[in-house]
């Protein structure tokens, strides 16, 4: 299927690997021009040649924090109007609710509130402009339900999908898109450190841990990057414009509700 984005710009936050990698090659397959953004140099550099040798398009990648105003700021120079931008952030670590000092929350909340919201003012109006626009923003299946430890990640998860909800319906007059997808348990390092924290606490190995959390999906195994980053793809095509405001749960079924 054309989507309909070749020679589009893509800005990918947090591509390196995981899920935001997923995204970035599903939108380079799709013929788009991208960004990759990592932190660890070498992991960004490998995601980068590899992404080069398998798509005809541009890659440009860039070593920041994100969440600070130096790499938001190193992500625009590189690409200063996207048509799509991915919002992907690591969450803060896994921790009892008693155990957040105030400087953490306030890390955890510009990780994962502050920082998508800033890159979303940036970029807009150039896409108002053009009058084509897809946001993503790569939130969590904790925003819809609880997962012990995540506090902190699900409460500014859901902090900035109530404040983008009213967003996005000022931009969908302007053909700008706003959408969030809610990974649940998908096969990264994070879930693999998830598997560990369960082992030391139950007296379990982790293998123990993953056959019994994989056995807990209905779908009966845990989600991969690919096919999160074509969904992820779709919601950027031109098939997707009369889609807004929306949260897309991938989660092989694993939160119970009809609606």
């Amino acid at each position: 299927m054309d989507l309909g984005l070749s020679g589009k710009k893509a800005i990918i936050c947090a591509s390196s690997r995981g899920l935001g990698r997923g995204c970035a090659e599903a939108l380079a397959e799709a013929g788009c021009d991208i960004v990759l953004n990592g932190r660890n140099e070498s992991v960004l550099a490998a995601t980068k040649s590899a992404i080069q040798e398998r798509y005809d398009v541009s890659v440009q990648s860039v070593a920041a924090d994100v969440s600070t105003r130096e790499g938001q700021d190193a992500l625009l120079a590189a690409c200063s109007a996207p048509d799509i931008l991915i919002n992907n952030n690591g969450g803060p670590p896994r921790r009892d609710y008693t155990e957040l000092t105030r400087e953490a929350l306030l890390e955890g909340t510009v990780q994962n509130f502050v920082t998508p919201i800033e890159l979303i003012q940036a970029v807009v109006p150039s896409m108002k402009e053009r009058g084509f626009g897809r946001i993503v923003n790569i939130t969590s299946l904790s925003v819809k339900m609880p997962i012990e430890g995540l506090d902190l990640s699900s409460g500014a998860r859901a902090g900035l999908t109530a404040f983008l909800a009213g967003v996005s319906r000022q931009l969908a007059p302007h053909g700008v898109t706003v959408n969030n997808i809610l990974p649940g348990k998908m096969d990264t390092d994070r879930l693999k450190g998830g598997f560990e924290l369960s082992a030391k606490q139950s007296g379990k190995s982790v293998a123990a841990v993953r056959e019994e959390q994989a056995a807990g999906i209905p779908i009966g195994r845990f989600g991969n990057a690919e096919e999160f980053g074509q969904a992820c793809a779709f919601l950027c095509s031109q098939y997707a414009g009369y889609i807004t405001g929306q949260n897309l749960l991938i989660d092989g079924g694993l939160y119970p509700a009809a609606f």
